[in-house]
């Protein structure tokens, strides 16, 4: 093990030196925000006149002037106005404006600890996200008003609810309840860490595709004689796949580091807080394990190879292995408990992506389906390190040309 810690040293030292691995370093994290921003840009020149929300207190406990500060302390960008309107002028109000929101502050805050919220159509995403904050001065009126006996303590305990309503007419107004602000909250609670996990697979594999190209150019250059003079070809391999891994961990940092202040400035939320929860050591494994995974299939391929220059279409389509989890985004998102989705997580090349979606998307975890996909991908990442070990120590002194699919399993099997 020791010498395959020197040739992973080797191997970031080689790689940090590069400047066409430093470019990329940190041109990647420029790219992702310039886009963001560019998108953003072509999004707010659309909506110029519009960027405010209107936003309509019905208010029959005399707490408007709490709220109004409250808004101003978050610096939300609100036009908030005192409003009596019926229920039939609410809607007509609604349904020929945009961006405006309609709260009724009446005894259900006190009684039920619930605010029913009527949304224009065309309502700003986040919105629902941002009158959470307005918990904090309703859940103080509710300990003023409230005597605290024991039923009343579980009143306040609940918290508030801003209950999103619908107005159609020809039935009861229907609830899309929100839970003590947790179903929006619970749900970034859950896709932040799985987008930061997905982020480090992807990041740490991008860089172990370089592993593909390192073993091949080693053999182009034929040097690969002299560097197993002095160590094995397990300990080649292993090296290899160590090194690009801690080099996968350092552009993942620096990404986080740059993108992450921008994400929290951009949508305006506590990302930091939604990240560093319990699940994420999970989410992060998987991660790794996929990452483990594809390093040992691009190892030993890339042995394979005379020059990457004359991959075949063999070589073409395991370097595409990475991307077979896009097959099954459309499913996962439709029913991320269903058929579809379950096979792709228990299949060895689609699990990590999938997996990572669903815990993404789901309330609930699957945990027998964790438990099953988890033993699938750790027995395959051992089962696939053993056979690139046995790829590589063949493929790497193999000279003249790239070794068929027929040749590859004689060296398997042998």
């Amino acid at each position: 093990m020791r010498n395959s810690w020197k040739v992973a040293k080797w191997e970031i030292k080689r790689n940090l030196k590069n400047k066409t691995f430093l470019i990329g370093l940190f041109s990647s994290p420029v790219i992702i925000i310039g886009f963001m921003l560019i998108s953003s840009l072509f999004g707010d020149s659309d909506s110029e006149e519009a960027s405010s929300t209107r936003v309509l207190i019905n208010d029959q406990l005399n707490i408007y002037e709490n709220l109004e500060n409250t808004v101003a302390e978050r610096e939300l960008d609100w036009e908030m106005e005192l409003t009596d309107l019926t229920d039939s002028e609410i809607k007509d109000e609604l349904e020929n404006t945009e961006d405006t929101a309609y709260l009724i502050i009446d005894n259900n805050v006190i009684d039920e600890g619930v605010v029913s919220v009527y949304t224009s159509e065309e309502i700003d995403s986040f919105f629902i996200n941002q009158v959470q904050l307005l918990k904090a001065p309703l859940q103080s009126l509710q300990m003023e008003q409230l005597g605290l006996s024991k039923e009343q303590l579980e009143v306040i305990s609940r918290g508030i609810v801003f209950s999103e309503q619908s107005l159609d007419t020809g039935s009861a107004s229907q609830e899309a309840e929100v839970a003590n602000g947790d179903s929006d909250i619970n749900s970034m609670e859950r896709i932040v860490p799985g987008a930061f996990a997905g982020f480090i697979m992807l990041s740490i594999v991008f860089t172990g595709m370089a592993i593909f190209q390192s073993a091949s150019q080693e053999k182009k250059d034929k040097i690969a004689e002299i560097i197993l003079s002095s160590l094995t070809p397990a300990d080649l391999m292993q090296g290899k796949i160590i090194g690009y891994f801690v080099l996968g961990i350092i552009q993942s940092i620096i990404s986080i580091i740059l993108v992450l202040p921008f994400l929290s400035w951009r949508f305006d939320l506590p990302i930091i807080e939604y990240l560093f929860v319990p699940e994420l050591i999970l989410l992060i494994g998987i991660a790794v394990l996929g990452f483990l995974l594809f390093a040992a299939i691009f190892v030993g391929i890339g042995a394979t190879m005379e020059d990457i220059s004359t991959a075949g279409n063999f070589q073409g389509m395991v370097m595409m292995l990475p991307f077979l989890p896009f097959i099954f985004i459309g499913p996962v998102f439709s029913d991320p408990n269903g058929l579809m989705a379950q096979i792709g997580t228990y299949i060895p090349f689609t699990s990590p992506g999938v997996l990572l979606l669903r815990l993404s998307i789901l309330e609930e975890w699957p945990w027998i389906e964790i438990i099953i996909s988890l033993a699938i991908l750790v027995v395959s990442v051992w089962l696939f390190m053993k056979l690139a070990g046995k790829i590589f120590k063949v493929g790497i002194l193999m000279y003249g040309k790239n070794a068929t699919p027929s040749e590859i399993w004689k060296w398997i099997r042998a």
